[in-house]
């Protein structure tokens, strides 16, 4: 299992971290989500098949790209 913490400079609120978490949480291999107003970021953990590269690639298609 692989974690990796990525700053999302477009959240602004807890509906913004609402919808990350539910985009990525439908991934196959994610493991788990958690995200942070204030810092601007989220924490993931996922395993294989899903790659940090995939996790970016949602996130850059809804709009909530990793900096």
């Amino acid at each position: 299992m692989e974690k990796q913490t990525l700053s999302i400079p477009n959240i602004s609120c807890n509906h913004c971290v609402l919808t990350i978490k539910n985009e990525l949480s439908s991934l196959e291999g994610m493991v788990k989500v958690e995200g942070d107003v204030e810092s601007r970021s989220i924490t993931v953990e996922w395993e294989a098949p899903l790659t940090i590269e995939k996790i970016k690639s949602v996130l850059d298609e809804i709009k909530y790209p990793a900096s």
